[in-house]
């Protein structure tokens, strides 16, 4: 999706969807499990490390075993660019507008309506911290 890097959904005024825009519809299949192959040892620094980078990021929970093939050619077409002698600007150019199809950087992902979230921290139900706090004016906590 070319243009502009659309702003994340918590800083618009209203929510997209009340924006009265096109709806699109989705084509939905079935995600597969998915086993994440091995770096390769002899990569670039970088490129091993872009690799460990994308196997903890949040867009691999989208990932399927196509696009971890894409990305292991990708990472060892980074490392051998990383360590030719004579680099090509086209070459590096055309490794970085495929990784971006791989939703690598948070714009790539906002450009396709995908948001990252931390974590919502645990809640204790009111009835446990009710419990605990009883236990500990007893004195039998732990």
């Amino acid at each position: 999706m070319p243009g502009p890097v659309p702003a994340r959904e918590s800083d618009l005024a209203r929510p997209r969807e009340r924006k009265g825009g096109e709806v699109q519809t989705v084509t939905r299949g079935i995600a597969r499990p998915t086993k994440i192959p091995n770096g390769d040892r002899s990569w670039h620094p970088i490129a091993k490390r872009l690799w460990d980078s994308l196997k903890e990021s949040g867009q691999a929970d989208y990932y399927q075993a196509s696009d971890w093939a894409m990305a292991f050619s990708l990472c060892e077409d980074l490392s051998h660019y990383k360590q030719a002698g004579k680099r090509s600007g086209q070459m590096l150019q055309t490794i970085y507008s495929t990784f971006e199809r791989l939703l690598v950087t948070e714009g790539d992902r906002r450009r396709v309506r995908i948001e990252l979230h931390e974590p919502e921290p645990e809640e204790q139900s009111a009835a446990v911290l009710a419990i605990a706090d009883y236990k500990k004016d007893l004195g039998l906590a732990e």
